[in-house]
C-alpha cells in the first residue's frame, strides 16, 4: 500500500485529529515518507486541517 494511502487510513481509523509524529508512530513509517504523503493528501484536499499542526480527513 502507498504511504497516503497508509496515512489516510490512519486518520480514518483514529477518528481524531492527529499530528506528523503521533501518525509516524502509528504507520512505523519514517517521519519524512509520512511529510510527503500528508503534503499530497493536502494538496488532493483528503485532508484539512482544524487546528495548527492536526490534520483529519476531508468530510
Amino acid at each position: 500500500m502507498e504511504p497516503k494511502n497508509i496515512v489516510l487510513e490512519i486518520l480514518k481509523k483514529e477518528n481524531e485529529p492527529l499530528n506528523a509524529g503521533k501518525i509516524t508512530e502509528l504507520s512505523g513509517l519514517d517521519r519524512n515518507v509520512v511529510d510527503k504523503a500528508m503534503k499530497l493528501l493536502k494538496d488532493e484536499g483528503a485532508i484539512v486541517s482544524p487546528r495548527r499542526c492536526y490534520w483529519e480527513p476531508s468530510k
